[in-house]
Order: structure tokens, then C-alpha cells, then sequence
């Protein structure tokens, strides 16, 4: 395998033995992969797809079936090769005692961190992730929002090269996803390759270079994001403002649907056509043309799709 990646996975497969039978389910199936040395990767699919069983293989949780992955070059069995990982696991956990400086601390022990150096990155962390304000709060009176926070803390305190987050946005307000949004572009401009998995499509869509959607075990899907994505124009929405009411009906025969807000009305048209006509219709009447712009498929609509051709997990959800 190539060491210039971050990750090379070829045919990794999990089975299980489950139930008083010991059935064989397959978790994962095959699964093939490369994450390219300072990549952002988002990882999705439903929920029992297998992305989590991925993430235990790769930071040494588990043991694959089948198969092998390396992570910069060196193989997964080999336990030097979670020295590059920073995780977060998907549900983090720590001693209800501790504060978020003493976990911090204790954890760069484990990790062969020490001194004022340990302490100096410590403090650092527990103010990029917004929790310099809990410092003297146990954990135990922590959100889960606080708590996610002080995971992903713990990932980057040795500054590992490859970050494996599993749901980082977990638990997480909108304001709490966007600083960890924010951080996760931060550290991809600095080279660090981030992989991590999300049910939030939203967030994979404004920040990953490459995506992979696995179904059933198995990778359906990989590429860049620009790739995935249907460039055609699904509709138009037209934004305008300063009409009389009068021409609510003129404006909304023609379009697919519309709403009125409290400062301006919203139109959707099928095509650019028609939403042109609309747009010289609203100023020809004196009104303001605040916006106009193409809908085309989203990362949402793209899964959907997909996951509707594959009946055994389409009903399932996202995870």
C-alpha cells in the first residue's frame, strides 16, 4: 500500500456471530477506501451501516475479519500506528470527578505528555473548544454538548497528524457546530487529515473534500463532493419585497410554491425561465428584487436517492 496517504483500507470486513445460533452478520463488507494525507473526509450512511465498526477497526478497538488498512504506511494491527491517530469516540466519557484541566492532564500522561508543556496544551484546548469558562466544573455537571467538547479536547492534545471522529457534532447547539466546524477547516489548513462520520449532512456538504457513503455494510459511493452532487438546476427561488398584495396571485401562479414573511415574499419557480418572467413582472410593479438564485440537489437529496435504490437500508435513517 501507498504511504502517501493518511488512510488506505482494502477489502476490511467485520463479521459477527450473533444470537443463540451464532448467526453470521457481516457489519462491514469489503470495504475499500483511500484518505489522502491532509483531507477533510466525511464518512456517512445509515444507521448499522458499519461506520462505526469502521472507526473501532482502524483505531485498534476491534479486529478486522478480512482484509487490511494502514494508516501512514503502517498497518493497523500494529499498535504503533495510533501514536498518529487523535479519536473521538462517539460517545465520550470521563470520570464524573475530574475536572476538564485534570482529565485533560491525566490523559497526556497516558499519552507520554508532561510538565508545563502538558499543562500549556491543556489550557490551549479547553479554550479552542469553549470551555474555558467550565474549568472549575466536575464533569459530572457537564452537557453533553460539554462533554463532546472536551473529546474532541482530548483528540488534539498529542497534535496527531489524523483525527477519526466518530459524530463529532453530537449533543452540539448550532453555535457549538459551527465553532467545531470551524475547528475541523482550522486544522485541515494546517494538514492534518480529518475522517470522521456524521448523520448531519449539512456539515459534511460545507466542509469535507471527499465523501463516502456506505449502505449495508458497504461502500456505495466515494468521491469528491463536487462529484456527488447533481449540478442540474432543480428550481429557481425568487426573493422580492414591496408589492402590494395584489400581486401575490400574479407572482404565484406561475411557480411551484411561495410563502410570505413579515418583510418580503419567497417563490419558487420550476425552471430560469420562468422565474425571469417573475423577476420583470416584480419590478415592472415597482417592487424590490432582494434575491434569485438556482436550488440545485443537496447532499441530503443525494443519500435519499441513493439509499432509495438499495431497499434493505433505505428506511433506516441517516447515522
Amino acid at each position: 500500500m501507498s504511504t502517501d496517504a493518511a488512510l488506505v483500507l482494502r477489502d476490511l470486513t467485520k463479521t459477527y456471530r450473533l444470537g443463540l445460533r451464532l448467526r453470521l452478520v457481516k457489519a462491514l463488507e469489503g470495504l475499500d477506501l483511500r484518505v489522502e494525507t491532509g483531507a477533510i473526509y466525511g464518512f456517512v450512511g445509515p444507521n448499522g451501516a458499519g461506520k462505526s465498526t469502521t472507526i473501532k477497526m482502524l483505531v485498534g478497538l476491534i479486529r478486522p475479519t478480512r482484509g487490511q488498512a494502514e494508516i501512514f504506511g503502517r498497518s493497523i494491527l500494529d499498535a504503533q500506528s495510533r501514536a498518529s491517530i487523535g479519536y473521538l469516540p462517539e460517545n465520550p466519557s470521563f470520570h464524573d470527578f475530574l475536572r476538564p484541566l485534570e482529565a485533560l492532564e491525566y490523559l497526556g500522561r497516558l499519552s507520554g505528555m508532561s510538565g508545563a508543556e502538558l499543562r500549556r496544551r491543556s489550557e490551549e484546548l479547553l479554550e479552542r473548544v469553549g470551555l474555558a469558562h467550565a474549568r472549575d466544573l466536575t464533569v459530572r455537571k457537564f452537557s453533553k454538548g460539554m462533554v463532546q467538547r472536551l473529546g474532541l479536547a482530548q483528540a488534539l492534545l498529542h497534535d496527531p497528524p489524523l483525527l477519526i471522529l466518530d459524530e463529532p457534532m453530537s449533543g452540539l447547539d448550532p453555535i457549538g457546530r459551527k465553532e467545531i466546524r470551524d475547528l475541523i477547516l482550522e486544522l485541515g489548513r494546517r494538514g492534518k487529515t480529518v475522517f470522521f462520520s456524521t448523520h448531519i449532512l449539512s456539515d459534511v456538504e460545507s466542509i469535507c473534500d471527499r465523501v463516502g457513503m456506505v449502505l449495508h455494510g458497504k461502500l456505495v459511493v466515494e468521491g469528491m463532493l463536487s462529484s456527488l452532487l447533481d449540478g442540474s438546476i432543480r428550481s429557481v427561488e425568487l426573493r422580492c419585497a414591496g408589492l402590494p398584495d395584489a400581486a401575490w396571485e400574479r407572482l404565484r401562479a406561475g411557480a411551484l410554491d411561495g410563502t410570505r414573511g413579515p418583510a418580503d415574499w419567497t417563490f419558487s419557480y420550476p425552471d430560469v425561465d420562468a422565474a425571469g418572467r417573475a423577476a420583470r413582472e416584480v419590478l415592472s410593479l415597482g417592487g424590490k428584487l432582494i434575491a434569485l438564485q438556482p436550488v440545485r440537489e443537496s447532499l441530503e437529496e443525494t443519500f435519499v436517492r441513493l439509499a432509495s435504490s438499495f431497499p434493505a437500508v433505505a428506511s433506516r435513517g441517516v447515522a
